[in-house]
C-alpha cells in the first residue's frame, strides 16, 4: 500500500466495484424476458425477479457496514465477490430446470438474493477500503469514481449479457457471472488488507441515526433519478415523441461530466453547501421535464437533473463518514448508502400509481418535489453547523 499515490489506490478499490456492477449488468436485460417470455410467467413476476435483489441489498446493510468495520473491507469485498460467483454458479442450475419453470424460477431467486448480498458487500467494502487506503481526505474522490464504476459497468454489462444469451442461453450468462466473481477473487487476493480499528464501537442504532438527515436527503434526490430511469421513455411515448434514448443518455453524459468535472468542489466548498446547489439543480432539471413541450426541452432537462444529481451522493457523504469515527465508518457508509436503495425500491410503485392517475407527467413533479424537500432538508442541515461548517465560499 502506498499512500503517497492516492488515485492508483482509489483505482484499485474501484475495479473492485467496476467487477460486481458488471455482474449486476449481465443478466438485467435477459432475466425478464427469459422469466416471461421463455418460462411463461406474468411481467410482474419477471419485475419481481429483478426487485429481489435489491431486497437482498437493503436487508443485508445493516450487517455489512459492521462487519466491514470489525473483519475489515478487504474481507467483505472478498466475499462479496465470492458471492457474486455464487449467484453465477445458482444461475446455472436455474438454466438446467427451465424445463420446470417453478423450480427454475424458486432457484432463480436464491442467484438474485446472492447477487444483492454482494452488491451490498462490495459496495460498501470498496468505499472503505479505498478511504483506508488513502485517508478520509479523499472521501469524495473515492465515492465519485465508485460511482462512475458503478454506472459504467452496468452499461457494459447488460449488452454483454445480451450477447451472451444470444449464444449460449442463461448458461452463457451464468457461466459469465461466475467467471467474473473469481476474476475478482483473484484479483483481490493478493492485495494487503488496511488496518482494522480496535476501539468501542458505536450502537448501529447510534450511527443510524446520525446518518438519518443526509441519508434521507440522499433518497430524495434519488428518487428523481428513479423516476427518469423508470419512465422517461413511458413520457415521451405518451407524447408521441420518438428518441427517447437521447433523454436517458444525456442523463448519463451529464452524471459521468459533473463528477470528474466537480467533485473538487466538495472539497473546497464543503459537502453540505455542494449538495445544496446540486439538489437544487436536479430540482431545475425534473421540473423542466414535467413542463416540457418538446422533446429538446425533456433531454435538457434529463441533462440538467444528471448533472445535478450526480454529487449528492459523494457531497453528503464526505460529512457523513465525518460524523462517526473511523471504527464506524463501515457502518456508517452502509446506512447512507440503504437510503439510495430505498429510494429506488419506493419509486417505481409510487410514482406509476401516480402515472396511472395523473398521466405520465406527474411522476417528474413528484421527483421535483422530492428533490425540492432535500434541499430543505439540507439548507436546515446548514443552519443546524458551526459557522464555519455552513461558510458557502463560493
Amino acid at each position: 500500500m502506498n499512500p503517497s499515490r492516492p488515485s492508483l489506490q482509489i483505482l484499485l478499490s474501484v475495479l473492485c466495484t467496476a467487477l460486481t456492477y458488471f455482474m449486476i449488468g449481465l443478466p438485467l436485460a435477459v432475466l425478464p424476458q427469459w422469466v416471461s417470455s421463455d418460462m411463461g410467467f406474468s411481467a410482474a413476476t419477471a419485475g419481481l425477479a429483478i426487485s429481489v435483489q435489491y431486497v437482498a441489498t437493503i436487508v443485508s446493510r445493516g450487517m455489512v457496514g459492521p462487519m466491514v468495520d470489525t473483519s475489515g473491507p478487504r474481507r467483505a469485498i472478498l466475499i462479496g465477490l465470492l458471492c457474486g460467483a455464487a449467484s453465477g454458479a445458482i444461475l446455472l442450475a436455474a438454466s438446467r430446470f427451465a424445463a420446470t419453470p417453478s423450480l427454475a424460477l424458486t432457484i432463480l431467486f436464491a442467484s438474485r438474493i446472492a447477487l444483492g448480498f454482494g452488491e451490498s458487500l462490495v459496495g460498501t467494502g470498496a468505499i472503505a477500503w479505498g478511504i483506508g487506503r488513502t485517508g478520509s481526505e479523499h472521501t469524495a474522490r473515492i465515492i465519485s469514481w465508485n460511482g462512475i464504476a458503478t454506472y459504467g459497468a452496468i452499461a457494459a454489462g447488460a449488452p454483454a449479457g445480451v450477447l451472451l444469451f444470444h449464444l449460449g442461453g442463461m448458461t452463457a450468462v451464468g457461466l459469465a457471472l461466475a467467471a467474473t466473481g473469481i476474476a475478482g477473487v483473484a484479483f483481490v487476493w493478493p492485495q494487503p488488507a488496511t488496518r482494522t480499528i480496535q476501539a468501542e464501537r458505536m450502537p448501529y442504532a447510534a450511527v443510524f441515526a446520525r446518518v438519518l438527515p443526509y441519508g434521507a436527503a440522499l433518497g430524495l434526490g434519488g428518487i428523481g433519478f428513479g423516476v427518469i430511469g423508470s419512465f422517461i421513455s413511458l413520457y415521451y411515448s405518451d407524447h408521441g415523441w420518438p428518441a427517447a434514448w437521447i433523454a436517458i443518455s444525456s442523463f448519463g453524459v451529464a452524471f459521468v461530466l459533473a463528477r470528474l468535472l466537480f467533485v473538487g468542489s466538495i472539497a473546497r466548498h464543503g459537502g453540505l453547501a455542494v449538495a445544496l446547489a446540486f439538489l437544487a439543480v436536479e430540482t431545475m432539471g425534473l421540473m423542466m421535464i414535467w413542463l416540457a413541450g418538446i422533446p429538446a426541452v425533456a433531454a435538457l432537462g434529463s441533462a440538467i437533473a444528471g448533472f445535478g444529481f450526480a454529487l449528492i451522493f459523494p457531497a453528503l457523504g464526505m460529512v457523513v463518514v465525518d460524523l462517526v469515527p473511523p471504527q464506524n465508518r463501515g457502518a456508517a457508509i452502509g446506512a447512507y448508502s440503504m437510503f439510495t436503495d430505498i429510494a429506488l425500491c419506493i419509486t417505481g410503485p409510487a410514482a406509476g400509481i401516480l402515472a396511472g392517475s395523473a398521466g405520465f407527467t406527474a411522476p417528474f413533479l413528484f421527483g421535483g418535489v422530492a428533490s425540492l424537500l432535500g434541499v430543505g432538508i439540507v439548507a436546515l442541515l446548514i443552519q443546524r453547523a458551526s459557522p464555519s461548517s455552513r461558510s458557502l465560499r463560493f
